[in-house]
């Protein structure tokens, strides 16, 4: 039996993961709403926990009704993280047939802005040999750092920033066009652009970075943008390929609602979480760096690579350019997917204001 102050403890605690648990499944736009999405693995973890201790030293009958409802948190948390597993059906297939010239393999990752192993970084590129690479959090120093790689990378796009927004695209096959734009709010920039692949064909890509959520601040700048690019990439007559730091899960409702939208694949349905955020904490990860893929696409291969020093691991993709289309489709898209969207993108160009975070990268 516990003493009363453990008692409470344990009570609080268990009360606390259960609201948290029903307020992470709110649709309301707002950072202290929407981060409770991240830790969903680390939340059935918790929930598990909790019910074991409530069974084993709470007394009866309120120790199997604190129990039943945490394991039922747990339940409603892994609803909708099990996707992300091979118990699910995947979404992405692979090539029945390799064709090296229809291939581009792609290297993302957010630097870290104030991290300056600048090294590691380029020596994960060097060894991986990617076609393209997709930098963010660039800033002068950085976009300095990466110029060693101009010989191998000749199409570049450069906008390093000093508000952790900066982003750069370096490739060794050809950038037909691009453009660099401010899609909702100045300083916060996204990248569309042509490639043409080895065997002639253009595919479009959108590097994006969209601000994160925090508890003090609505998400609709952030939601926004990745619904605008979902919807923009939907109508777009290439086949697409949108990849970046979303500061998004792969399971939440904003990012399920962007693959309704663009009609999107996401290739981990179905493999894994392949968890990117935060490198420095093995318990407190999560996927926040993304690629979708169009039908047309198959996946070849798709990696998590080495610390490099940043708070994000780098991902690899390999993609296949087929004749046809395959795979899983995503669900259908929602009449109410596109008016949130609207609403959203009119408040948000109604205001005046800085990114969020534009100085959490600042150094000492």
């Amino acid at each position: 039996m516990l003493g009363e102050l453990s008692h409470w403890l344990l009570c609080i605690a268990g009360a606390a993961t259960i609201l948290a648990t029903a307020a992470s499944f709110l649709r309301l736009p707002h950072g202290a709403i929407r981060s409770l999405d991240f830790p969903r693995l680390q939340a059935i973890v918790l929930c598990l926990l909790l019910a074991v201790l409530f069974w084993a030293l709470e007394p009866p009958p309120w120790n199997l009704a604190w129990a039943l409802a945490l394991v039922v948190a747990a339940v409603a948390q892994g609803a909708l993280v099990v996707i992300f597993t091979p118990l699910w059906r995947r979404q992405s297939h692979r090539p029945r047939h390799a064709v090296p010239e229809a291939q581009v393999t792609l290297l993302a990752c957010n630097v870290k802005q104030s991290n300056r192993a600048y090294h590691r970084l380029i020596a994960a590129i060097r060894r991986e040999d990617p076609d393209i690479v997709m930098g963010l959090e660039i800033d002068d120093d950085w976009a300095e750092a990466l110029s060693a790689l101009d010989d191998d990378y000749p199409h570049r796009v450069m906008n390093p920033q000093d508000n952790g927004y900066g982003m750069t695209l370096q490739s060794r096959l050809e950038i037909a066009e691009h453009e660099l734009r401010e899609l909702l709010l100045e300083g916060v920039p996204s990248i569309r652009a042509r490639i043409r692949l080895r065997t002639g064909e253009d595919f479009r890509l959108y590097v994006v970075h969209p601000e994160p959520p925090v508890p003090y601040h609505d998400s609709e700048g952030r939601d926004a943008e990745i619904g605008l690019v979902g919807i923009e990439a939907a109508k777009d007559p290439l086949p697409v390929v949108v990849a970046g730091d979303l500061n998004d899960v792969a399971w939440s409702h904003t990012t399920r609602r962007f693959q309704r939208l663009s009609g999107l694949m996401d290739p981990r349905v179905g493999r894994g979480f392949f968890n990117t955020f935060d490198a420095r904490y093995p318990f407190l990860r999560w996927p926040l760096d993304h690629m979708f893929h169009d039908a047309r696409f198959r996946l070849v291969e798709m990696r998590r690579l080495e610390h490099v020093g940043s708070d994000h691991f780098p991902m690899l993709f390999r993609l296949q350019l087929a004749p046809v289309e395959g795979g899983e489709a995503p669900e259908e898209v929602r009449d109410e997917d596109r008016e949130e969207i609207r609403d959203m993108v009119r408040t948000e160009r109604a205001r005046d204001r800085e990114p969020i975070g534009s100085d959490w990268e600042d150094e000492d």
